[in-house]
């Protein structure tokens, strides 16, 4: 039987209460059962992230892959219908999925990414020391991730910012700052002049520098995408606020956007959003503020 890491039953236990407990308390069987159903050896120690467990396996015919189990939820429901839609252009490719559960058979991913690596050695491209090469490399990621139409059935960009916007009176009302409240109020404001035109584009909606990983048939390759049908631009953010340098926001910004191609007014205003979006999930996790690198993104994009 497989043993889960404790890290990774603390995490699901704290964030996802009784649902997390639950996906613990079925992960041993559920691992078993799979290597079984799709005749698949393990070849290595697990790994893990906040929600899932992954396994490096050998497939029947002696290929590598890993096995990934994660609990179904709104995040991951739509991971299977991206990667199936980019089918390896620039994400780790499906191989199998089982709907039911949402676990997934995937591309092994490896590579001597860096000087001295070992072939096969596990690199992110958060390893990469020059922080402007991570945002390129990115950058040309996303123009390929972007650049189809995202399937039916996903969560959609107009419906979240809608709610956003219903939701920031409240949140005003929690902040005492004065500065922080006219904040939140002018990213909704820059929400409120596009949320007309949504956008239909597939969105990865999380690709930051440890979800962009060094693969065998290509140099990066894009995991774990939360999928979501919307604008490009609401995708810049994990380029700026990960690997966070305030002196390098508007550098990355220009980088980004002229890289995809993007109006930087629209993609300012959605980036804004984004603002906006992790400012109203911290204070519904009762921080009693907005985050510093969040007001400084803010601050330097609408002092343009």
């Amino acid at each position: 039987m497989i043993e889960v890491p404790e890290e990774l039953a603390a995490k699901q236990f704290m964030y996802a209460g009784e649902a997390g407990r639950a996906f613990i308390a079925v992960l041993p069987e559920r691992a078993a059962d799979f290597l079984a159903r799709w005749e698949l050896t393990r070849s290595g120690p697990a790994m893990h992230g906040w929600c899932a467990l992954v396994l490096p396996v050998v497939r029947r015919d002696g290929s590598q892959a890993v096995l990934k189990l994660q609990a179904l939820d709104e995040e991951s429901v739509g991971e299977p219908a991206a990667l199936r839609v980019w089918d390896g252009a620039g994400a780790v490719r499906l191989l199998d999925h089982d709907p039911g559960t949402g676990t997934m058979l995937l591309e092994r991913l490896g590579g001597a990414a860096r000087a001295g690596d070992a072939a096969g050695s596990w690199v992110h491209l958060s390893a990469v020391e020059d922080a402007r090469e991570a945002v390129r490399v990115l950058a040309e990621l996303l123009v390929r991730l972007t650049s189809v139409v995202a399937p039916p059935g996903l969560r959609r960009l107009g419906d979240i910012a809608e709610r956003m916007l219903a939701d920031v009176p409240e949140a005003l009302g929690t902040l005492g700052d004065e500065g922080e409240r006219r904040l939140l109020a002018d990213c909704a404001a820059a929400v409120r002049e596009v949320v007309g035109e949504p956008g239909d584009r597939l969105l990865h909606w999380d690709l930051h520098y440890d979800n962009i990983m060094a693969g065998v048939r290509e140099p990066w390759l894009a995991i774990d995408p939360k999928p979501l049908a919307g604008d490009p631009g609401f995708d810049l953010m994990p380029a700026l606020d990960n690997r966070f340098d305030p002196a390098e926001t508007l550098w990355r910004f220009d980088l980004l956007t002229e890289t995809l191609g993007l109006d930087r007014e629209r993609a300012k205003a959605w980036t804004l959003g984004r603002v906006l979006q992790n400012s109203l999930w911290d204070l519904e996790d009762g921080e009693g503020g907005l985050q510093e690198s969040q007001m400084s993104i803010a601050r330097a994009l609408l002092a343009r």
